[in-house]
């Protein structure tokens, strides 16, 4: 099996080829399909995704079979200041791999986001709900779903949030790491949603991929929180001597002002794992406390 990774060195590109190397994930065995695989891992410097005539190139002489689309331009706040690059990182680059793929005969996975939803509901968000973005984020990652359907139609559209993983910047990361300088936190705690573990999700995206199910589907942590409750789970499993205070939306954005606006309930329901290869995600409480236990040893 010959596999192209984009993005390779986010969190979720680093999982991927984490996975593969081992031939298993922190979940378990991985497909027979993705056993001793060839990998090529990008990035931008690399391939540049936004580049239609780099991408079919590059394709037209790999040939891979399966690409995973983990490239993404996911500064929210910087998104609605520079939509020029939002628009060509989150929907020309998944349009261009879907044509790409469509070409050279390979499955495309391209990974999504929670932010595709107005994020004011008060039910976990199924796959066919409808999306109505309120961000220049959110905005560019549904234009970039439509197009990987409309060009690919070997695709599957992977929807995922509140991700952290072992390399890369990200809030369980953050936490601690202003929880040590600090001593204190000060954290939302009228947003709600679904942390994921990279390793999970790695996991269920190779699963997917090694099938013909294609379709839209939602991958989070089970279970719901808010990033309150999220904060004070990793001081905790951290060991850290730091107090985390709550507060709310509104008075977050008095001390950023500029800051785009977050979806207040954001959770995802996973109707389609269930009807196709199976639910594993774990709770996010257990994926933490996983994570946390081969992540602190490290640092």
């Amino acid at each position: 099996m010959k596999i192209l990774i984009t993005g390779a060195n986010g969190q979720l590109g680093h999982e991927l080829q984490r996975c593969l190397h081992n031939g298993r994930s922190e979940i378990g065995a991985l497909p027979q399909a993705f056993l001793h695989p060839q990998v090529i891992a990008v990035d931008v410097d690399e391939l540049d995704i936004t580049n239609l005539e780099a991408v079919m190139e590059f394709a037209a002489q790999e040939k891979p079979q399966v690409i995973f689309n983990c490239a993404a331009y996911t500064n929210v706040d910087k998104c609605e200041t520079e939509r020029d690059t939002a628009f060509a990182v989150n929907a020309l680059g998944p349009r261009n791999l879907a044509i790409a793929a469509r070409q050279c005969g390979a499955k495309l996975v391209h990974v999504s986001t929670d932010y595709v939803f107005a994020g004011d509901g008060e039910e976990p968000y199924s796959e066919w709900d409808a999306c109505m973005p309120r961000t220049a984020y959110g905005a560019s990652k549904l234009l970039g779903e439509q197009y990987v359907r409309e060009q690919c139609p070997q695709s599957f559209i992977v929807r995922t949030a509140w991700l952290y993983g072992y390399d890369g910047g990200n809030f369980v990361k953050t936490m601690m790491r202003v929880g040590k300088e600090r001593g204190a936190l000060r954290v939302v705690s009228d947003q709600r949603g679904n942390p994921t573990n990279a390793a999970d999700l790695a996991h269920h995206i190779l699963k997917i991929a090694a099938t013909q199910e294609y379709g839209i589907y939602h991958c989070t942590g089970k279970g719901e929180c808010s990033w309150y409750d999220f904060a004070c789970e990793i001081i905790r499993l951290a060991g850290i001597d730091a107090t985390v205070t709550p507060c709310t939306t509104q008075e977050y954005a008095q001390t950023t002002p500029g800051a785009a606006p977050r979806p207040a309930y954001s959770s995802l329901e996973h109707q389609m794992l269930r009807c196709t290869v199976g639910d594993e995600m774990r709770p996010w409480e257990e994926a933490l406390s996983a994570f946390m236990e081969q992540y602190l040893p490290t640092v």
